[in-house]
């Protein structure tokens, strides 16, 4: 083994090594630094619109899901299962009150992650504490269950993740705008000679 390492190092072979040094390669001057940078930050802008628009779409659909369960209570109450396991430990109106908790939350997180001011990640916070408040209440009532109903545990968390995941998307958002920024600020002077 040792001569077969010994024999490659030796080799005089060069499609087996990297090149050292790029012949293309030189320094940029500050016009097209500039302009790489511009290109990075409307590059990261457009990317977080997207991200952005995309995660309020799936909060936006499960706002709707909660609408309809929320109708579905109202109409005909304890049609669908996963209320039905609450009849015997809560009233109609709690149900439609807790659905409505659970609209109010995906809201805030939708504004926080299309709002452009400075405090938009207020909002996402205002999401989460009432996602955490929302938790407290389905859990008191899934523990009151005589038996515990894996199958809506989704009730106390869905909400809380919404929000939770809103606060991580909006993280890696920043985190890459703060990455643009850093470059705009290692921009070198270059003077051709």
């Amino acid at each position: 083994m040792k001569k077969l390492a010994r024999k490659f190092r030796n080799s005089k072979d060069d499609h087996y090594s990297l090149p050292v040094h790029d012949e293309d390669s030189r320094p940029l001057d500050p016009q097209e630094q500039e302009e790489f940078v511009r290109s990075l930050e409307r590059s990261q802008i457009q990317q977080s619109r997207v991200w952005r628009r995309v995660f309020a779409a799936l909060f936006f659909c499960y706002i709707l899901f909660h609408l309809y369960s929320m109708f579905n209570q109202a109409s005909s109450p304890w049609e669908l299962r996963y209320h039905a396991y609450f009849m015997e430990e809560t009233y109609s109106w709690m149900i439609i009150s807790a659905d409505m908790v659970a609209v109010l939350a995906c809201s805030f997180a939708i504004i926080g992650l299309l709002d452009e001011s400075m405090h938009h990640r207020r909002w996402i916070h205002y999401s989460f504490f009432t996602g955490v408040v929302l938790a407290v209440f389905w859990l008191y009532y899934m523990l009151r269950l005589p038996k515990l109903r894996w199958d809506v545990i989704w009730l106390p968390f869905g909400p809380l993740c919404a929000s939770a995941l809103c606060l991580y998307v909006d993280h890696l958002l920043a985190e890459s705008s703060e990455d643009v920024r850093k470059l705009r600020g290692y921009m070198y002077t270059y003077k051709a000679s």
